[in-house]
């Protein structure tokens, strides 16, 4: 099991700590470090920064949203960042869901999400292979675009500039069990939101027909500490708000995956309170059974002991949330 550093998006402002970190995984041997995007940072400038100063250390985007640019756009910047890292790059892709494709870019969530994923993954595997002009006559997307409004004279084109890898893999960031299907038939990878490596049951048939060599990345929180109450209070923040907050009350799909994975009552309670306003409590409903399973908090031997399960599934790479040096020194010393 690979080990990869997950920074995620920036808050109020960039953080200081974000290169030295990178650069600290680099030296201790982890294969990547992961940027992601919400509706402030956008996630390939910061790799790009990263990429910069450091040398070995694979790029990913865990993951950049699909709604933000069209897939030429998004495999113009993978392509461009490739060359410029000497071909370190991992794209991860993502639909994320109604509020915030129709809340902040102004789009419409597509009614087929399925298919808007696929057409996106191909318009980039065409700029990537650069054998033909892209081509494309689906629901969601068109090259040349064919729309009643356009002009007609659109021309399927091919990038100038030519992609260092054809094969540049691609993740995606997929919740539904059908959409997870479906990765495991389009893309390189699979980059779990949440993943408990006690119940492999929930995506079991889903990861069935998965090829050989396919990756499977999910993000845990990773800190070492002696209160393991304490250390959990982050992961059930985080969890807090992508439950209340990242959706709507009848449609959200990281509660619906809390629900799936056990915990149907305490995900509706969790978004109840939370689009209340009650922000702590939706915070303080989270159960810490849940956000210790998806996490590896505590002593040094506790999670030397919780990791040994994590090694036993299917999961390729393990991508560390980790707030500091010493956590990420002491799972690469675990994973050694």
């Amino acid at each position: 099991m690979r080990l990869g550093l997950a920074l995620g998006y920036w808050g109020r402002g960039p953080s200081p700590d974000h290169v030295p970190l990178a650069q600290e995984a680099e030296r201790l041997g982890y294969h990547s470090v992961w940027t992601a995007e919400s509706w402030g940072s956008d996630a390939f400038t910061p790799l790009t920064w990263i990429a910069a100063r450091t040398s070995t250390i694979r790029l990913g985007t865990a993951v950049a949203q699909m709604a933000a640019r069209s897939p030429t756009t998004t495999a113009m910047h993978a392509l461009t960042l490739d060359h410029l890292s000497g071909g370190r790059v991992m794209l991860g892709l993502g639909l994320s869901g109604p509020q915030v494709v129709e809340g902040w870019y102004g789009r419409p969530f597509p009614k087929s999400p399925l298919t808007a994923t696929r057409e996106y993954v191909d318009v980039v595997r065409q700029v990537l292979r650069r054998a033909a002009p892209v081509e494309v006559n689906g629901r969601f997307h068109s090259h040349p675009y064919q729309g009643p409004d356009g002009s007609g004279l659109g021309k399927a084109l091919k990038p100038i500039t030519h992609p260092l890898r054809a094969d540049l893999p691609i993740l995606l960031g997929a919740e539904g069990p059908k959409n997870v299907a479906q990765t495991t038939r389009i893309a390189d990878g699979w980059l779990p939101l949440y993943w408990s490596p006690n119940r492999p049951e929930v995506y079991g048939d889903a990861l069935a027909e998965a090829p050989e060599g396919f990756l499977v990345a999910p993000m845990a929180q990773v800190r070492v500490c002696d209160d393991v109450a304490e250390g959990l209070l982050p992961v059930k923040t985080m969890l807090g708000f992508y439950i209340g907050g990242m959706g709507h009350a009848a449609r959200n799909f990281h509660a619906d995956l809390m629900a799936r994975m056990g915990y149907e009552d305490e995900a509706r309670r969790i978004q109840r309170l939370f689009l209340e306003g009650r922000r702590e409590e939706a915070v303080l409903a989270v159960p810490d059974a849940f956000a210790d399973e998806i996490s590896l908090v505590g002593p040094r031997e506790r999670i030397a002991e919780r990791l040994e399960s994590w090694r036993k599934g299917p999961v390729t790479d393990l991508l560390a949330l980790a707030p500091d040096r010493r956590s990420l020194r002491v799972l690469a010393e675990l994973n050694a």
